[in-house]
């Protein structure tokens, strides 16, 4: 199955986004979507590092729960400080020290912080183990810092057991 199937979860992630990408309400579209969730991480695979395992799946629902609700609400204060006066903004980079020593976890991290708007990861440096992040109002960086930490790299070092 593993020839097949190498990442499971990939696969299943590609089948659904496809699915809801083109709205599939035709077989062939269906058809067409599991064959991308079998042919895309086959020819992938040798790029994937191994994930740690899994061991709180429940606080991954909470975690996935929270980011959500990030979201929505940073995008609700972007759009306020956009239709503001620019001048208010403090845009800074920011360096994040990490506890986290898993490459694919600071990864996960990074995209975390990239997704969630106001926010762009910029690079992981793993020999210092710092996340240097790009934020469009940061007039205190080190309570962006804290937010990081606590809302989201405390959270995947608890699901991961890292």
């Amino acid at each position: 199955m593993r020839a097949i199937l190498p990442f499971p979860r990939l696969s299943l992630m590609v089948f659904l986004l496809w699915a809801v990408i083109t709205n599939a309400a035709s077989l062939g579209q269906l058809v067409l979507g599991a064959l991308l969730a079998i042919v895309i991480p086959l020819l992938s695979r040798d790029f994937w590092p191994a994930p740690p395992p899994l061991v709180r799946p429940w606080r991954a629902l909470r975690f996935m729960g929270v980011f959500a609700l990030d979201i929505v609400t940073a995008n609700w204060r972007v759009a306020r400080q956009i239709i503001g006066p620019l001048h208010r903004l403090s845009p800074a980079f920011v360096e994040i020290p990490l506890d986290l020593r898993d490459p694919f976890i600071a990864t996960l991290l990074g995209s975390v912080v990239s997704l969630t708007p106001g926010t762009v990861s910029i690079h992981v440096d793993q020999q210092r183990w710092v996340l240097l992040v790009h934020a469009l109002d940061a007039p205190d960086p080190q309570a962006l810092i804290d937010e990081i930490k606590e809302r989201y790299e405390q959270a995947l070092k608890e699901i991961f057991a890292c």
